[in-house]
């Protein structure tokens, strides 16, 4: 797959011939703006759709890409981008699949005397009761901004506060309590969760602000190998002279840019000494005017 803006959504859905409501794997980026660069990895499971839990970064540099999926039998899966494997994992632990295996006791609460506070106020630190001071004083441990402005912004003051005691460590921290956990009785194991019958049709749900996006060389099979080596014969073999021919193209427009601004600037000077020509001869008129009235 291949996309150069910052506005893309691709994905291919693999069905048995519903595309919309019933999609059985969902699988391509999504592209918006300088944050969304992700990969989308969604698989139907009881007619609901379950995303990957994992974040997948895809590629965004202008050239083609070789995207793939592998769900074996052992409920493993495997993303690869151009032939290298970028995420991998179980199907049941990364994908919401089933219920979890455990879940808190809930016969079990938290003891009353579990301290989990990291820091305390400072028992020591006590305001005088005679002191005398404002409603609210500086917090000087307030840093300026970095893109703080005298000139626009006015001279930056320390922000003002309440007082508070200095905090200290707790020292009866016990930290975070482990809610005891029990086997969920919801739970029931799935050993086909990687299983899709009647595969038989390809479709592609596109969302993009310009044409730019362009698939190609679509390959369902069930050989690993067979499917890594059909990448290495199509987008591997293309791979270079794609980016062989961007860089002409590159190099192409920027030599058409020149000239077009060679032309303009030529355009321009020409324009400037037809005007110099008419104005000369239009002083040499008045001068011959001029002379015959003298």
């Amino acid at each position: 797959m291949n996309s150069e803006y910052k506005a893309d959504f691709g994905k291919f859905k693999l069905t048995a011939g519903k595309f919309y409501g019933d999609p059985v794997r969902d699988k391509g980026p999504d592209i918006c703006g300088s944050e969304t660069k992700k990969v989308h990895v969604i698989l139907n499971y009881k007619n609901k759709p379950h995303p990957i839990k994992k974040p997948i970064r895809c590629k965004v540099d202008g050239y083609t890409h070789l995207y793939t999926l592998i769900i074996r039998p052992d409920q493993t899966y495997e993303v690869k981008i151009d032939n290298e494997m970028v995420e991998s994992g179980n199907l049941e632990d990364d994908l919401d699949f089933l219920p979890p295996r455990k879940i808190n006791d809930p016969t079990v609460r938290k003891p009353t005397d579990w301290d989990d506070r990291i820091q305390i106020d400072d028992p020591n630190d006590i305001k005088p009761e005679d002191w005398d001071e404002p409603e609210y004083i500086m917090d000087t441990s307030a840093e300026k901004p970095e893109d703080w402005d005298d000139a626009v912004n006015g001279e930056w003051h320390y922000p003002m506060g309440e007082w508070k005691p200095r905090q200290i460590d707790n020292p009866n921290y016990r930290g975070v309590w482990p809610h005891p956990q029990i086997d969920n009785p919801n739970y029931s194991p799935d050993f086909s969760i990687y299983s899709y019958e009647n595969i038989s049709v390809i479709g592609l749900d596109i969302w993009q602000v310009r044409a730019g996006t362009i698939f190609d060389n679509f390959l369902i099979t069930d050989d690993e190998v067979y499917a890594e080596d059909f990448g290495d014969e199509t987008w591997g073999e293309t791979k270079g002279p794609e980016k062989e021919m961007n860089i002409k193209q590159t190099e192409e427009e920027q030599e058409r840019e020149r000239l077009t601004e060679e032309k303009y600037f030529e355009q321009r000077f020409k324009k400037k000494l037809e005007r110099k020509k008419e104005s000369g001869k239009d002083r040499a008129v008045r001068n011959t005017i001029k002379k015959e009235e003298f």
